[in-house]
């Protein structure tokens, strides 16, 4: 009978103790979300007698303070605007609202105060409204991805702040304006920046030419102006640069080419000059040079000859493999 009552005892403790590893607040919140989205399937799992660290979908606790730290609801049905407790999710790192667009309203204002955030996703949703200044707030992000909504306005000069971004997603929306000139100026790396698809106009900023762009650089899609060779040069380490479909008008024979670029599209632009022959040192698997105003042979060699003439047709008077041998 006392071994009986001790087992009895421990598989007690033990059932209590595991009904308490969900935070009594978080768990508040997360059924004030679920509630404010209006108790959808999608969200079924979120019980209250159930633990959200081990029975919710969509959440993840650290496994020491059982404190919220990740929320990524994606690819359901749910409707409405983003609500304001997400903001009340003090240990927050990841909040990710992917693919559901049902979704709008503006970037929630709450979202301030989560300052342990590293990863903000809020993409492939409805939003509208302009990005809001106090992103820049959010130190510890390292990945922010706003891209695939209706935003609109200027992309705000503080974004250049955040000391730790890894990667900056403003794509696909209808932003306007110029690219910011603090954009040459990060505080921490340069992130891989993608705004394409917008209707950003004007000229970059010559002060681009100090940053070293994480991997990628994609402008493509918008009204953008001038020059862009502020963005090459021997010693940068970006690997993939779309600037395609802008009304760019710069010379291509004076730009110095890394030889860590790996893509390089330029459709669709106002770019004159010649192909530069250091190309051919480039280990390019992506190259597109169609539809500008190029002009002179092909540099013979490395891996310009790989590609067809769809890379240069369309151009004033480019020649040599793959195109039409050039005139003596």
């Amino acid at each position: 009978m006392k071994t009986l009552f001790h087992s009895l005892l421990i598989s007690t403790l033990f059932s209590l103790s595991f009904s308490e590893l969900c935070n009594p607040r978080d768990r508040t919140v997360l059924l004030q979300i679920k509630q404010d989205f209006g108790n959808p399937y999608l969200l079924a799992s979120w019980k209250s007698d159930t633990d959200c660290c081990k029975e919710w979908y969509q959440v993840k606790c650290d496994r020491t303070t059982h404190r919220i730290i990740s929320l990524t609801i994606f690819a359901g049905e749910l409707s409405g605007q983003i609500p304001p407790a997400v903001g009340d999710l003090p240990h927050l790192e990841t909040l990710m609202f992917h693919k559901l667009t049902n979704i709008t309203g503006p970037i929630q204002p709450t979202i301030a105060k989560l300052k342990n955030l590293k990863s903000l996703e809020l993409d492939r949703l409805n939003l509208t409204g302009s990005i809001p200044k106090f992103l820049s707030q959010l130190k510890n992000l390292t990945f922010l991805d706003l891209s695939f909504n209706s935003l609109s306005g200027s992309i705000p000069s503080s974004l250049s702040l955040l000391p730790n971004l890894d990667a900056l997603h403003l794509d696909r929306n209808r932003l306007t304006g110029s690219i910011p000139e603090s954009f040459g100026a990060f505080q921490g790396r340069a992130p891989a920046l993608y705004l394409s698809h917008n209707q950003i106009s004007g000229t970059i900023p010559a002060s681009l030419a100090n940053m070293d762009f994480n991997f990628e650089v994609d402008f493509s899609r918008n009204k953008l102006e001038g020059d862009a060779s502020m963005l090459f040069g021997p010693n940068k380490t970006t690997q993939f640069i779309d600037l395609s479909r802008n009304l760019l008008e710069f010379n291509l024979s004076k730009v110095e080419f890394s030889s860590s670029l790996a893509s390089l599209d330029l459709n669709h632009n106002k770019i004159y000059g010649s192909i530069p022959e250091e190309l051919t040192q480039v280990n390019l698997s992506s190259f597109n040079v169609s539809y500008n105003r190029l002009c002179g042979q092909i540099p013979n060699g490395g891996q310009l000859q790989k590609f067809d003439t769809t890379t240069y047709f369309h151009n004033r008077c480019l020649c040599g493999a793959p195109l039409k041998n050039c005139s003596k």
